[in-house]
């Protein structure tokens, strides 16, 4: 029995969401107001009577005010006054008692308490007095430099010493626009490796030059007799914009490598440097320091999936393709990635060495990735908005196709919507990637994927990126098409699904 027919809708597929289709529903529902806005008038005075609620008071509620008269009894006047005076002066008597009474209290008080707190004072001094002396010498206290590296490390000055003349600048130009970055030697005869954005502009591998260090102007060009002219052609060796690097060749000899650590054996907290190019050369050799923040970040970066090394050391335009570089002076990573300023600062990557090299190895040799498997398709999400309004599943629409390639073969086909490898469930294309990388050029996988209202399920075997062409399956870049579908008085079949997608290429 097939197992993507287990699920609990029309479709079957491992989906309980909108309308039985993969993915989650995440209906947001607005909120139901069901309350009254009152508009009232300014209210009357409630001391006056109720009020119209219009500000006006209503009729019969005024208010009313009433007064007793008694006559006085005039024989009974003179017998009141001797009273009157007699206690008047009882009271006098009595004040005059009692404030004399509460000075004398008060006054005791205030001296006991004067009293007391002198004692406090003279008992808390003494306290303090006793403690012992704190035992931390704090005119000699470690710095961040020292607290984060090794006894046997080098010192900061000695690392740029020996790593510098390993790093290059990379010069990438062409017609309407000119890249920079960093490169590290790879080897004597003049291999360098660096990312694959920095000369991702040259197509066919022209228009790429290397600025070596300054150490290197010694021997003045003889021809031109400039010590300036230290920029060397490269020729593109490989590139392989899934992992972003590159490996360049330049025809000189007698360069510095760079010596290589093991990504693998750093821990979170160790001191880490970069050295290279920010914003262009005039900034050239610039030095950056910090610690490793994490050792196994996963970013998304261009639809591409990558483990990289987190450090807070400052890493900005211009450093991509440069090293990160341990407290030993060894290269433990290539500087790749910065998150823009806009969600936060200090947060720099790097690709780690220990997977690079096997990547370098094989474009040094191949000039591609060997191995890496690939299904030789291209296409779009589809996100629930378009689930919904057109029926349809969340998942990965097939817009393009490696002819003979691996999904052709299988019996997919354009206008197909991927929505599932293995029994998992896919919505993207990095869900796609993220599984297909568990796997290797060669192997076979279950696909299942939606078409006219069904969900089929076909044996795939992958196939090798570099043998099909496609470095990598991607989303197309092409746009959404002019139309929306034919849909808004009813319900919208999948002819008119494929209308609006038309603009996709099928």
């Amino acid at each position: 029995m097939d197992n993507f027919n287990n699920g609990n809708n029309n479709f079957g597929y491992n989906n309980n969401g909108y309308n039985g289709y993969n993915g989650r529903s995440d209906q947001q529902q607005g909120g139901i107001n069901s309350g009254f806005y009152h508009y009232n008038g300014a209210q009357g005075s409630y001391y006056d009577g109720r009020n119209d609620g219009y500000g006006s008071p209503m009729y019969g509620a005024g208010g009313t005010n009433e007064y007793s008269y008694r006559p006085v009894d005039s024989s009974k006047k003179k017998n009141r006054i001797m009273p009157a005076v007699i206690a008047v002066a009882c009271v006098f008597v009595l004040g005059i008692g009692s404030v004399a009474g509460y000075n004398l209290i008060t006054g005791g008080a205030k001296a006991d308490e004067s009293s007391s707190g002198a004692v406090t004072r003279q008992n808390a001094a003494a306290k303090q007095n006793s403690k012992p002396a704190s035992t931390v010498d704090r005119s000699n206290l470690p710095t961040i430099e020292q607290l984060s590296t090794p006894d046997d490390a080098l010192s900061i000055p000695e690392i740029v010493d020996l790593v510098s003349p390993s790093v290059v600048g990379i010069s990438c130009t062409g017609s309407g626009y000119v890249a920079t970055g960093t490169g590290i030697i790879l080897s004597e005869d003049g291999y360098i490796i660096t990312n694959a954005h920095v000369v991702s502009k040259s197509t066919d591998g022209s228009g790429i030059s290397v600025m070596l260090h300054d150490s290197y102007n010694t021997d003045t060009d003889t021809d031109t007799g400039n010590k300036d002219d230290n920029f060397i052609k490269a020729e593109l060796v490989g590139r392989d914009t899934q992992s972003d690097i590159a490996v360049l060749k330049i025809d000189k000899s007698g360069l510095k490598p760079a010596e290589m650590g093991k990504s693998g054996e750093i821990k979170v907290g160790e001191a880490s440097i970069v050295i290279g190019n920010p914003l262009g050369f005039e900034l050239k050799g610039s030095v950056t320091a910090g610690i490793i923040s994490a050792t196994d970040r996963t970013l998304t970066v261009e639809d591409r999936t990558m483990k990289l090394i987190q450090t807070d050391a400052s890493i900005n335009s211009g450093n991509s393709g440069g090293p990160l570089i341990n407290a030993y002076g060894q290269v433990i990573g290539i500087t790749s990635v910065k998150v823009s300023s806009t969600y936060g600062e200090g947060l720099g990557f790097a690709i780690p060495i220990d997977e690079a090299l096997p990547i370098i190895n094989d474009l040094m040799e191949y000039g591609y990735v060997t191995g890496r498997p690939t299904l030789g398709i291209s296409g779009k999400n589809i996100t629930e908005i378009y689930s919904q309004y057109y029926k349809v599943p969340v998942g990965f629409l097939v817009t393009d196709m490696t002819s003979g390639g691996p999904a052709e073969q299988a019996g997919i086909e354009i206008g197909d919507i991927i929505v599932g490898i293995n029994g998992t469930t896919v919505q993207t294309i990095d869900d796609i990637n993220a599984i297909k990388e568990q796997f290797k050029a060669g192997d076979t996988i279950t696909v299942a994927y939606y078409r006219e209202d069904k969900i089929n399920s076909v044996e795939l075997t992958l196939g090798d990126a570099a043998e099909t062409g496609k470095e990598a399956d991607t989303q197309s870049d092409n746009g959404y098409g002019n139309g929306y579908g034919n849909g808004y008085g009813g319900y919208d079949d999948y002819d008119s699904f494929r209308n609006f997608y038309g603009g996709f290429g099928f």
